[in-house]
C-alpha cells in the first residue's frame, strides 16, 4: 500500500488488481486539487503497471466522495467575480483530466460507491467500466441546484449510457436517483448493502484480472467506438481489432487450455 503525491490517494496492488483509493475521510473524501492531481498520478501509474489488469477505485471510510469541495467551488467563484483567472490547475479542469485518464486506460475500471457520490463524484463514476452502488447512495448530478451544470463529461456521456430524454431528467432536475432505478436503466451494475461494496467492486476487479488482458483491452476499444461511428465503420474497426491478436501468445494459450480443460495462464502479450 504506498500513498500518492500528497497522501489523498491510496495506490494497493493485490495481484493483478490494484485499488485506488480516496484517502480523505475526514471530508468525505471531497475532491479539491490536491486530491484530483494524486488521483490522476495514481491513475496513470496503475494503468503503465503491466501487472495489473483491472482497477477499483474506492473510497476510504463510510464513503465514497462526496463530490467536489464546497469550499473550492466557493472560492474559485469568488475569485472570478472579482475577475481573476482561474488558473490552468483549477479543480474544473483537473476533474476533466482525471475522468480522459480512465477513460481512456488500459484495463478496466471498477468503481465502488458508498454511501455518497453527488455532483463532481457522481461524474468521476461515469467513465468507470462498472458500477458497484449501495442501496441508500446520494447519486446523482445536482449542479443546477449549485448555480451551474455538470460539464465534468456528464451532459456528454450520460446520454450515451441511458439515453438522452432520461439524461435531461437528471441533469435539468437536480434530483439524485435511487440506485434501484439506476440498475434498471443500466446507469448501474449492482446496487448492495454499503458495507459490502468494497468487497463486491474488489471481487469484480479479481474476476476481470483473469482473463485475457490483451483481449479486453482490445475489447473496451471496441465498445468505446461502439457510438463513435457507423455501424460498417464499426464491424470493421471490430475485426481489425480481432486481427491484432490472432498471432499472441495469449490466443493461443486460450483455445490451448480450453481444450486441455485447464486454467489459461494468460500473459499480456
Amino acid at each position: 500500500m504506498r500513498e500518492i503525491g500528497t497522501g489523498h490517494v491510496i495506490v494497493d496492488i493485490d495481484g493483478h488488481r490494484a485499488d485506488v483509493i480516496l484517502n480523505r475521510p475526514d471530508k468525505r473524501n471531497a475532491l479539491n486539487e490536491d486530491v484530483l492531481s494524486d488521483l490522476k498520478q495514481a491513475f496513470e501509474e496503475v494503468d503503465a503497471n503491466e501487472e495489473v489488469r483491472a482497477i477499483a477505485l474506492l473510497g476510504e471510510g463510510p464513503v465514497f466522495c462526496a463530490g467536489m469541495d464546497l469550499e473550492m467551488m466557493r472560492d474559485r467563484g469568488e475569485r472570478a467575480q472579482q475577475g481573476e483567472s482561474r488558473g490552468a490547475e483549477s479543480g474544473g479542469s483537473l476533474l476533466g483530466d482525471v475522468i480522459e485518464t480512465i477513460d481512456t486506460a488500459r484495463v478496466p475500471t471498477v468503481v465502488g460507491i458508498k454511501r455518497a457520490a453527488p455532483a463532481g463524484a457522481f461524474e468521476l463514476s461515469l467513465p468507470a467500466d462498472f458500477r458497484i452502488i449501495s442501496e441508500d447512495a446520494k447519486y446523482g448530478v445536482i449542479e443546477v441546484q449549485l448555480g451551474t451544470f455538470p460539464h465534468g463529461g456528464a451532459t456528454q456521456r450520460l446520454p450515451r449510457l441511458i439515453g438522452l430524454a432520461k439524461a435531461k431528467e437528471l441533469v435539468l432536475s437536480g434530483e439524485f436517483i435511487d440506485p434501484e432505478e439506476a440498475e434498471g436503466i443500466g446507469l448501474v451494475n449492482e446496487v448492495c448493502d454499503a458495507e459490502a461494496v468494497d468487497e463486491r467492486a474488489r471481487a469484480l476487479a479479481d474476476d476481470l484480472a483473469e482473463n485475457a488482458p490483451l483481449g479486453m483491452e482490445r475489447a473496451r476499444e471496441a465498445l468505446n467506438a461502439a457510438l463513435e461511428m457507423p455501424l460498417d465503420d464499426g464491424l470493421a474497426y471490430e475485426r481489425a481489432l480481432g486481427e491484432q491478436l490472432d498471432d499472441t501468445h495469449d490466443y493461443t494459450e486460450g483455445f490451448t487450455a480450453r481444450l486441455e480443460g485447464r486454467e489459461p495462464e494468460f500473459e499480456g502479450r
